[in-house]
């Protein structure tokens, strides 16, 4: 923090707040809690009072300074919002009210989000490794650097101007993630579409495949090395995550695996955990497969792997898969049910253009969201550099 301007007790500037009332066992109750690392004060849950293990509670007020006792040194600080006036909190939350005759409370609201503050409340906890508490009297001791109260309020309008643009440039940025989901839900749905005149048919899961081997109930013993052993966790996105900690042995292998070896070309498609996932087999390699997934082998002259895998994830499919698949929590399908499901076939020409056509669209828009993830990153750096230079006295 500044050096330039005068330092000032947090003991001089907060006030404990000593507000209790008496719980009545039918009133409803709103809790407050302080979420990790600057990220706010916000509502817990609404309870009676028979539901609260206490006889009274203390009440928190607006624009009031909130810490958690056990993660202030996390960063769960904050002033108590408009909309949360009146609620309640334990006392592992202690709450003070602000000397507004020397400490604007938006000027202690932004400074509780940076670094030097948070380490104010590091160095107030103190305790054994999973009960490190912050001390009252310790952080109260602290000193921060304190401008006139005027300079303050200049401080925290020109910290709410750069936020409210930091936001605006957010909801733009979500905005054209949005519209890039949605464009390519149509250009999918557009590319499966029976074209008039086309000699297109529609045949079904099973029609399509000359093979579909089921690997549920099949749960070999797992390594810690040796052959790479893929769940339903591993296909997403298109794609196999050979990435994994699970291994099995070449004798699990080969004892395991009768129902099918997986050939380069087969689909794997997972039943649940997630549902509707699929990706290719892209070479020889060798690996096991759990239960949840099925491999789907195309009919030769029919239907390629490719194509497969990609209307199998089309929009109009995955919604069949879905509204065939059992389960409330989490939901699944049975071979039996996916077997039955009907697909647009086109020629296979033109399934070889609209693999190469979806692709394509698929390195365009994986680019763009790169490109907006390292917009996000940048944005969400923006604020913190913000408040950095406000509090050296350099906004």
């Amino acid at each position: 923090m500044s050096g330039g301007w005068p330092s000032a007790r947090l003991s001089d500037l907060l006030v404990k707040s000593e507000e209790w009332i008496s719980l009545e066992p039918d009133a409803r109750y709103r809790e407050v809690t302080v979420r990790l690392w600057g990220k706010g004060v916000v509502l817990r849950k609404e309870v009676t009072g028979a539901e609260i293990a206490a006889s009274r509670r203390a009440v928190v007020r607006t624009r009031q300074l909130i810490l958690s006792r056990i993660d202030a040194r996390n960063g769960a600080i904050g002033l108590v919002p408009d909309h949360l006036d009146g609620a309640l909190v334990s006392t592992d939350f202690p709450t003070f009210t602000v000397n507004s005759s020397r400490l604007v409370p938006e000027f202690l609201h932004w400074m509780s989000k940076t670094p030097s503050f948070v380490a104010i409340c590091k160095f107030a906890s103190e305790g054994t490794t999973n009960r490190v508490r912050l001390k009252e009297d310790r952080f109260l001791a602290m000193e921060i650097s304190l401008p006139p109260l005027r300079e303050q309020q200049r401080i925290v309008a020109r910290i709410e101007e750069l936020a409210a643009k930091i936001e605006e440039a957010k909801r733009l940025r979500r905005e054209a993630a949005d519209e890039t989901q949605v464009f390519v839900t149509s250009w999918a749905k557009a590319q499966f579409a029976p074209k008039e005149s086309s000699r297109w048919r529609t045949l079904s899961v099973e029609g399509a495949c000359e093979a579909i081997i089921d690997y549920r109930g099949r749960t070999p013993p797992i390594a810690s090395e040796g052959i790479p052993h893929l769940t339903s966790a591993n296909i997403r996105n298109g794609r196999i995550d050979w990435n994994t900690t699970k291994f099995v042995s070449k004798n699990t292998y080969e004892a395991f695996m009768t129902r099918g070896i997986p050939s380069p070309g087969d689909v794997i498609f997972t039943m649940e955990a997630p549902l509707g996932e699929t990706a290719v087999v892209p070479d020889e390699r060798p690996f096991s497969l759990a239960q949840r997934t099925l491999l789907l082998r195309a009919a030769k002259g029919v239907v390629e792997g490719d194509f497969l895998a990609k209307v199998l994830t089309s929009p109009l499919v995955h919604d069949t898969i879905y509204a065939k698949a059992t389960g409330t929590t989490v939901k699944g399908i049975a071979s039996k049910r996916l077997k039955g499901i009907m697909l647009p076939i086109p020629p296979l020409p033109e399934q070889r253009r609209i693999v190469a056509y979806l692709a394509s669209s698929q390195t365009k828009v994986d680019a763009l969201k790169k490109l907006q993830a390292e917009t996000a990153a940048e944005l969400d750096a923006l604020l913190p550099s913000i408040l950095d230079k406000a509090f050296k006295g350099e906004l």
